[in-house]
This record gives structure tokens, sequence and C-alpha cells, in this order.
């Protein structure tokens, strides 16, 4: 990975996990994409990478596909090609199913997936074209389960792990790989940003949120798994026992989420 011709293109760049891999990108010597809805705070960002003038600032709004399109082009012209796509942005969600709107749920998929869907059909042909790339996407162990007061949000990340496990069986030919990311709980704003009943951020920190693993952390496990061409990771605490208590005691597993605490 040390290549100063790489290229890193990470949505949800200005915060989290997104902002922990474009430093830890920029020290492996890699030219960087760094996108979000948040200009300046990604301009913030760049400016602690190492070498700042390597990098590109793409603002980009998930939900608009025009603006997805033009950014890519706008990429594409200024980098030449993109090695490594890590989508990253997304928003989570803190709401009962009875309590919440289709709206919320629709803009909560709009994000994580269409949108994710969306800017990786804009990157493949290039990488097509260069029979080169690798596709990460950063899922969650709720995209192997579900637990409360997140319905729509592991909805989301259920279909990335359809739809982007069918694209691997597609693109295995074209020198293409796709890793899926599953983290438990990283130390972020995700749930400070997760959408309530009214489709308005909760506003604070949940507790297992906040004494999860730190960011950088996390993202220095992204990274050795992307290196080793990993298909799938879990990253996390022992949340991570709730994967295979899922698969091979699922009763058990509807017991104890029953009963977890999940805020």
């Amino acid at each position: 990975m040390e290549n100063t011709d790489c290229v890193v293109w990470i949505t949800g760049a200005s915060s989290g996990i997104g902002e922990a891999l474009a430093y830890a990108y920029s020290k492996k010597g890699a030219r960087l994409v760094l996108s979000s809805r948040d200009e300046a705070r990604l301009s913030e960002v760049r400016s602690r990478c190492e070498e700042p003038g390597r990098h590109l600032v793409v603002p980009l709004d998930l939900r608009d596909a025009p603006c997805i399109g033009a950014g890519c082009a706008k990429v594409l012209e200024h980098m030449g090609h993109v090695d490594i796509l890590i989508n990253n942005g997304g928003i989570s969600q803190r709401s009962l199913v009875l309590e919440t709107p289709l709206d919320v749920d629709r803009m909560i998929m709009e994000t994580n997936f269409f949108g994710t869907v969306a800017l990786t059909k804009a990157v493949l042909p290039s990488m097509a074209q260069r029979r080169s790339g690798r596709i990460v996407v950063i899922s969650s162990l709720v995209g192997r389960f579900g637990t409360p007061l997140r319905s729509a949000y592991s909805a989301s990340k259920h279909a990335l792990h359809g739809f982007f496990e069918s694209l691997r069986a597609e693109v295995w030919g074209l020198g293409i790989g796709v890793t899926l990311v599953c983290p438990g709980f990283i130390r972020t704003n995700i749930s400070v940003n997760a959408l309530t009943r009214d489709g308005s951020p909760q506003g604070t920190m949940d507790e297992a949120q906040a004494n999860g693993m730190p960011p950088d952390a996390c993202a220095r496990k992204i990274i050795a798994a992307v290196e080793k061409g990993k298909p799938e990771v879990y990253i996390g605490g022992k949340e991570l026992m709730g994967v295979y208590i899922k698969r091979f005691a699922p009763g058990l597993f509807d017991r104890i989420i029953r009963k977890t605490r999940v805020t």
C-alpha cells in the first residue's frame, strides 16, 4: 500500500471512521478524495492529513444522484483513476417501527443503500476498464442481525450485503475486489446524528458508543483487511459474539436481543 499513486476515495470523511481512515491512508502515502456534505469540515480534515496539497475535497450528498455523477467526473478528471472506493457515508436510527413514518425509512435507505450503490456504479466502469480496484463498504454488525430502534438502518445494511456480495461474484474476473466491513460499537458521533421518529437527530451519545473502540484503531483494522483482500471483516468488542450466537443459536439470540440495552 506504500504507493504514492494509490487513490483512495472516502465518503463520510468529515468525522468518525472516515476521518480516521483519511489520516491513516495519508500516512501510508495515498492520494485521497474526501467526501461528505460538510465541505468546511472536509477542508479541516484535509489540512490535518500528510501533504494536504495532494488530496482533493469533493462535497457529496448521497441522496442527490446528479451530485454523485458530477462528483465522480471531477474525481476522475483530477486524479485519473480510483484504486480504492470506501463507501463509509451513512446515517443511523433510534426510533420504533410503530412510531416512525415511511419518509424517515426512505431517507435512511436513500442515504445508506441507494447512495452507496449510485456512487459505486459511477466509479465501477473506470475500475473495470483498468481491470483493477477495490470497493470497500462500511456496513455494520446490524447488517448481519437486527436490533430494536434500528429497523430501517438494519434493513439498509442488510441490503448492502446482498448487493455487494452479488457484485463481488460478478467482478472477480475483472481484477476488482469487494470488502464488507461490519463495525460494532465505535466511538463516533453516529448515535448523536441518528434519526429519531420525526427525522431529527437524536442529539445524544449512546453509552455503548461512548465506550466503543477508538476510530483510529478501527481504521487500522479496516486497512489491514483491505490490504489482505478479505471479503468481510467484523470489528469491535464483545458485541461481535452476536454474529455467532445468531448463526448457531438463533433462538437464544432472539431472547438475548429483546433484553439487551441497545442505546
